[in-house]
């Protein structure tokens, strides 16, 4: 069975032993994925639309990384700050992104490490052929 796994060179991936993405058989995983910037800095501070907009074309790199798109995507996970205040950005953000791929979601209201930060969205995709 095919193991991959990817890391991105995120401050806490090898402190901490993980990978941004994990792909096992048809299976794969993205972790955690925040609006940090490849600067460092974060991505629109308090704007939970453009955040998830944002970590939805970092999601969508890492799926191509292992040979993933994002209508292979059948689940995400959000964590937002403030589910009252963020949470229509993000529905309008992942009914953009996802228009007819349809994956199931949940959101979850949590505490984030960074402040403006509204948003982390981690994603489960399986590949598969279109006919299957």
């Amino acid at each position: 069975m095919r193991v991959q796994t990817i890391k991105t060179g995120g401050r806490f991936e090898e402190i901490g032993s993980y990978a941004r993405v994990k792909r096992v058989g048809p299976f794969v995983f993205v972790a955690g994925t925040t609006a940090i910037e490849p600067s460092g800095l974060l991505h629109a501070p308090g704007d939970t639309y453009a955040q998830s907009i944002f970590i939805f074309k970092r999601i969508e790199d890492a799926l191509r990384e292992v040979g993933a798109s994002m209508r292979h995507v059948v689940r995400t996970r959000a964590f937002l700050t403030d589910m009252a205040a963020g949470g229509g950005g993000f529905v309008r953000a992942h009914g953009e992104v996802f228009k007819g791929i349809d994956p199931v979601t949940s959101g979850v209201e949590a505490g984030l490490t960074t402040p403006g930060m509204m948003i982390e969205i981690e994603a489960d995709a399986i590949i598969f052929d279109e006919e299957t």
